[in-house]
């Protein structure tokens, strides 16, 4: 039996289903903070130990595994050690990149993204953000870090409204997150991604699963709950923290971090295998 169980009627209908169809099945996970733990400096995220070894055991055993993450596409298959991992799809930037089977599909950012890069050191500068704000080029988007701040919470809420100004001047959006403010383009969540890469498998999935910890991932959560309104089973697995708790308000199985991820999908391997 898959552990831990679901505390929904709908999230065990939904563990039921891949159980009996895993073939058909569709899992879906955030990288950072679900795949990855969180860390003060981003560039040295690297997935749980034995996160890459559990998803290339669990890829034979499913229909299809996607990570859908803010990070750069390439930069999550770096970090997570996924390089030569057949049957893993990452949507990175919100699903704006792919990555399978080694090759790496990217459009061009649009021009938003150079303006904010040039502007951001001013704006910083000019609203007094502290020292230690850190500041994450991922190329589609931009991302303000204030994890390192000594009041991360405060330089965080100091700076939310200045970036969601700056965001609406150029054309971009904000996504807010754990210590993080990311401005990026419009037109893609992590909700559209998932219905996106379903779309393109051209069939119904017996049952979809997604997991993520942070306020980005609720649009995948959204995108579930739809999916049940038409008949698919789905899953809502929330990777718990302290500093974000409205996942763990809607999800249909909690888990300790990135370890308890992990020991889930171990626990799924086993009961299907």
């Amino acid at each position: 039996m898959i552990s831990p169980p679901a505390t929904t009627a709908a999230g065990a209908s939904g563990l039921d289903a891949i159980r009996d169809n895993p073939a058909e099945a569709v899992l879906g996970f955030d990288f950072d903070g679900t795949l990855a733990p969180i860390v003060a400096d981003p560039a040295a995220a690297r997935a749980h130990p034995r996160a890459a070894a559990t998803l290339a055991r669990l890829a034979p055993l499913v229909g299809s595994l996607v990570i859908i993450t803010g990070r750069p596409a390439a930069t999550a298959v770096e970090y997570g050690g996924f390089d030569g991992l057949d049957g893993l799809v990452v949507l990175g930037q919100y699903g704006r990149e792919r990555w399978e089977s080694g090759v790496l599909t990217a459009p061009e950012p649009p021009p938003g993204v150079a303006e904010v890069r040039a502007k951001l050191p001013e704006v910083l500068e000019a609203s007094g953000a502290p020292p230690e704000t850190y500041v994450e080029d991922k190329g589609q988007a931009l991302a303000v870090h204030t994890r390192r701040c000594a009041e991360p919470e405060k330089a965080f809420q100091r700076l939310r409204g200045i970036m969601a100004a700056l965001a609406e001047r150029t054309g971009l959006v904000v996504e807010p997150g754990r210590y993080v403010l990311e401005l990026r383009p419009p037109g893609m969540d992590k909700g559209q991604a998932l219905r996106s890469h379903l779309a393109e498998r051209g069939r119904t999935p017996s049952a979809v699963l997604f997991a993520g910890d942070d306020l980005g991932d609720l649009a995948a959560y959204d995108a579930i709950e739809a999916l049940r309104a038409e008949g698919v089973p789905g899953v809502k697995v929330c990777s718990a923290s302290t500093e974000v708790t409205v996942l763990a308000e809607r999800a249909d199985v909690t888990v300790d971090g990135p370890e308890g991820v992990v020991a889930f999908l171990e626990s799924m391997i086993n009961d299907l295998s």
